[in-house]
């Protein structure tokens, strides 16, 4: 990481350099002195200037002191300097100083003496030069080849636009089935044609919101476009607009560089029910069928009915093994969302059937837990929430962070309180949350109405009650008997309450929870069933334990077949992220983007030092696109940058006279003061990220 982080700051410092020497080099043409060619800001570390050599610190003193006794033949005017803090650069000219407008200089080789087209020209150099190095960059990628994720739908949220969308030829194509699908390659999205599943998201998250976003796909099976119109929704993580699809996954597990990272993926993939499969093992059969993408597993246990399924796989040697899962019973599910200690929302689903819901459960506890828990511990109190669910669970943890809660489990059939278990300040307890439904039919309560907020797509979804959550059943207990049947999980109770629920209504044999007042007591209770609860049970089935995500990304090559064509996707890729980069703004003030998606050099070094672990190619990539990024932010018309002087000198050109200095002095404080408080907003925003989220 350490490497990777040397290799994003050189990078970052290459851009730099070569932005300032385009601001250099046309100074140098349109004759303006040079006083200065500096990287980084504040004192210099060490200097170079042309007949006095190498030196530590600034040579201005002595350079000066030559030119006062008349000694200064032979010694360049520039000094080259690399300051002490590396986060910038710049090019001083005689004459012309930011923090000081007023500043002017009459020598015939000053700022202010040269013509303004020309001023003009050595203004936008350094943006020039920006956008040369990034189609260069651009170039030399797509000629070697970049390896990416294909502009194919891997997983598709329940309930998201994606999902709920209809093909506007789908009569025409005979399509029953509403949304995209897993392996739908899109071909066009606001009529553009993705490169990668990059540009997917992208295009989605740079949408207008609000409006139809078009998108056409190539379906297999399919011989013409399916053709959609869908609009985007804020995603509760991100708040980013979102479709609500995932990259499409290959066949291939992930794998690691050493042997300690592959024993942690091991443990992981135990999890899943993937014991004995090692990392990097390829997907080969499901039920002794050849397999043909990840997403064969979702298809069978769709079409399991609750039945064993057998996995295939090839691993890194060439040795086959195998795995058997057991599907698991789909259950309704409500999306709440839950504030973190930061106050960031996120969303999360509360699994239920009719209203009933399941106990929250340890599934695994993580190394960093120190509050007693233990692998499969049900939750009898957690803070002020007896038998909580997930939604409460989570949201009783972040509500309490930094504090110690009181906690009592159910372990081996016995309560055990927990003390001192502290909840960390990032809102956590060291534990991987998971509900109780696989192993008992123990309910928690049902939220309270208004307790959490919904998306705003289902809210309407959100004040229904479901017929189980109307009977007021208390926390802790627990449904044994539906009818004559005996069930012991919430799968055999989705189960009987399918096979009984054309009746519209079932007998349920309820054991309550003991009390302080009473001990604990069997009672029966009848549950009445509306047509759209019957109708939501009929169409619930069986999902797979092992979630396609759990797969590396399915990745293809991007690379130019010839010279041209690599100048040719290396233009259009500079044109594309500059274009974006201007859009971004726009949503900014539109409301679909927000300040905190914005990056500061904490969070570019981040996101740099983690493509730098993908390779060169990727980290050149990353290059071109901050490259870009630096060519707009600074030719943004806001005083200090150059887009700010570009503006002042091309009024000088047509007016005929320069921007008074008091209106120049005032632009350059508001600039100041602009630019100064957005890098504290996104420093904030970058550390908090890193940090706490």
């Amino acid at each position: 990481m350490l490497f990777d982080l040397l290799l994003v700051i050189l990078g970052f410092s290459l851009i730099i350099f070569l932005h300032e020497l385009g601001h250099f080099v046309a100074a140098r043409w349109a004759g303006i002195r040079v006083l200065a060619f500096a990287m980084g800001f504040g004192p210099a570390l060490v200097s170079w200037r042309q007949g006095l050599g190498l030196r530590a610190g600034s040579t201005d003193r002595e350079y000066a002191e030559r030119l006062k006794a008349g000694t200064a033949a032979g010694l360049s005017p520039t000094e080259y300097r690399w300051n002490a803090l590396p986060l910038g650069g710049y090019v001083k000219m005689l004459g012309q100083d930011d923090s000081d407008p007023g500043a002017r200089s009459e020598a015939p080789d000053s700022f202010q003496s040269c013509v303004p087209w020309k001023r003009l020209i050595v203004i936008s150099a350094g943006v020039v030069m920006n956008v040369i190095t990034a189609a260069v960059l651009f170039v030399i990628v797509f000629s070697a080849g970049l390896l990416t994720e294909p502009a194919h739908v891997g997983s598709v949220a329940p309930g998201s636009p994606a999902a709920r969308a209809i093909a506007t030829n789908a009569q025409n194509l005979g399509i029953t089935t509403p949304g995209l699908q897993p392996g739908d390659e899109v071909i066009m999205i606001d009529d553009e044609r993705p490169l990668s599943f990059k540009d997917v998201a992208i295009a989605v998250a740079m949408a207008a919101k609000g409006e139809a976003l078009p998108i056409t796909i190539q379906r297999p099976g399919i011989t013409e476009p399916v053709r959609f119109a869908i609009v985007p929704e804020p995603s509760p993580g991100t708040r980013l607009l979102s479709l609500g699809v995932e990259a499409a996954a290959s066949m291939t597990l992930p794998s690691g560089h050493t042997e300690a990272i592959n024993k942690q993926l091991s443990e992981g993939l135990k999890n899943f029910g993937l014991g004995g499969v090692a990392p990097g093992s390829e997907l080969a059969t499901v039920n002794g069928v050849p397999a043909a993408s990840v997403y064969d597993i979702a298809a069978a246990a769709k079409a399991s009915n609750g039945k064993p399924i057998t996995l295939g796989f090839k691993q890194p040697g060439g040795q086959a093994a195998e795995a058997v899962i057991m599907p698991r019973a789909e259950l309704d599910t409500r999306t709440y969302m839950v504030p973190s200690p930061s106050g960031a929302m996120s969303e999360l689903r509360l699994e239920h059937v009719l209203g009933f819901v399941p106990v929250l459960k340890v599934e695994r506890t993580e190394d960093t837990s120190k509050a007693g828990l233990k692998e499969s511990d049900v939750f009898v109190r957690l803070g002020d929430v007896l038998w909580p669910s997930v939604v409460e669970g989570i949201a009783e943890v972040r509500r309490n962070a930094g504090k110690i809660i009181p906690i009592v489990v159910l372990r081996d059939g016995k309560e055990v309180e927990l003390k001192e278990a502290r909840v960390s300040s990032e809102g956590r307890l060291g534990f991987v949350p998971v509900s109780s439904a696989d192993d008992s039919t123990m309910l928690a309560r049902w939220p309270e109405p208004g307790r959490f907020a919904s998306p705003e797509r289902e809210q309407a979804i959100a004040a229904v009650v479901p017929a189980g959550a109307a009977l007021g059943l208390p926390a802790g207990a627990s449904i044994v008997q539906v009818g004559d049947q005996k069930i012991k999980n919430f799968a055999e109770l989705r189960e009987a309450l399918r096979q009984g629920a054309m009746s519209r209504e079932l007998r349920l044999t309820v054991r309550l929870p003991a009390t302080a007042a009473a001990e604990a007591s069997t009672t029966e209770v009848t549950l009445s069933l509306s047509k759209p609860e019957v109708e939501s049970l009929t169409r619930l089935s069986w999902t797979s334990p092992i979630p396609a995500e759990l797969f590396k990304p399915r990745e293809i090559t991007l690379q130019a077949s010839s010279v041209a064509s690599a100048i040719g996707m290396g233009l259009h890729e500079t044109r594309r992220v500059m274009l974006q980069t201007y859009v971004t703004f726009a949503r900014l003030f539109q409301g679909s983007v927000k300040v905190e998606h914005l990056k500061g050099p904490v969070g570019i070094a981040s996101a740099g030092v983690q493509l730098a672990d993908r390779g060169m190619i990727w980290l050149m990539f990353f290059m071109a696109v901050i490259s870009i990024n630096l060519a707009v932010v600074n030719f943004l018309p806001l005083p200090i940058v150059d887009g700010g002087h570009f503006v002042f000198i091309l009024y000088e050109q047509v007016t005929g006279k320069p921007v008074s200095v008091a209106v120049q002095n005032v632009a350059a404080l508001a600039g100041l003061a602009l630019i100064g408080s957005m890098f504290l907003i996104v420093t904030y925003n970058d550390l908090a990220n890193l940090l706490w989220r």
